[in-house]
């Protein structure tokens, strides 16, 4: 691929690279909300959790990869993002990892493997907190588990960039496309207060997990990451030279190279229902 877009300049102006076309969509309905999902190629299954503000197009560069790898790749839209609906609850981590859960139970997939970028790293970790047996393994990218671990935000081009391609993405694909405003101020709400896992409740979760942060990540302190995985236990540390919060997007086979390594270790066959 050698595709490098450290300035997110090739994103905002076209997205991710687009989706293959999935062997399998569809929208779940589940407490108050239907939840998009796709699903790509056969063999072990591993979920693709997205960032905040963000969709499951945001992972344009890593399905083609898993699939060629050998996995069945299911994205999935959070709720109130992208193709995602949601009621009028405010959001909530737990809330979005109990509709990960009933992706899972709709297409008949026991356990998997997670790949989490920012919110979506949040939303697997939960996960395996809560329902430790669906888990086979999780890779943290480029989140906090407490509102400690951020650091405050420096405006930039590169974030503006970002931010003008959340709010196209999101007037093209949501069911409410002229509420991008209200829709990044509750999940603003949600970002600034949770989650507030206790050194205790990281130090109970049971499965596998890598805890990867890019060099110059904008919003995740350094010091909260080495916490992370001195306090999960077994868990490893990697540090992603040359990339910030977006590596998926900007050094795409890099990234792609780290998540598979990890993926070939905690691995586990799976329906290809």
């Amino acid at each position: 691929m050698n595709l490098y877009d450290d300035d997110l300049t090739r994103f905002a102006e076209h997205g991710a690279a687009l989706l293959p076309a999935p062997d399998r969509e569809d929208r779940v309905e589940h407490d108050g909300a239907l939840i998009w999902y796709a699903s790509f190629g056969s063999g072990p299954p591993v979920i693709l959790l997205h960032g905040g503000l963000g969709h499951s197009g945001n992972w344009g560069y890593q399905v083609p990869a898993l699939v060629a790898a050998g996995h069945r790749v299911v994205t999935i839209d959070s709720r109130g993002h992208g193709r995602s609906t949601r009621d009028d609850r405010p959001y909530s981590y737990e809330l979005m990892a109990s509709d990960v859960v009933a992706v899972m139970d709709h297409l008949s997939l026991d356990k998997a493997a997670f790949v989490g970028w920012s919110d979506g790293a949040c939303v697997a970790l939960v996960v395996a907190s809560k329902a430790p047996a669906r888990v086979a393994g999780v890779f943290f990218f480029a989140c906090n588990m407490d509102p400690g671990g951020t650091k405050q935000i420096e405006p930039s081009p590169l974030l503006d960039r970002c931010f003008s391609r959340h709010r196209k993405d999101y007037a093209m694909l949501s069911a409410t496309p002229a509420a991008f405003d209200q829709f990044v101020s509750a999940v603003g709400l949600m970002m600034r207060t949770q989650p507030n896992y206790t050194k205790e409740d990281l130090g109970a979760i049971e499965v596998p997990v890598i805890v990867a942060l890019g060099e110059h990540d904008e919003f995740i302190k350094r010091e909260h990451a080495n916490y992370l995985a001195d306090t999960i236990p077994g868990a490893a540390s990697i540090i992603l030279p040359g990339v910030s919060h977006f590596a998926p997007l900007q050094r795409p086979d890099e990234f792609n190279t780290t998540v598979l390594a990890f993926i070939a270790k905690v691995s586990i066959s799976g329906s290809d229902r």
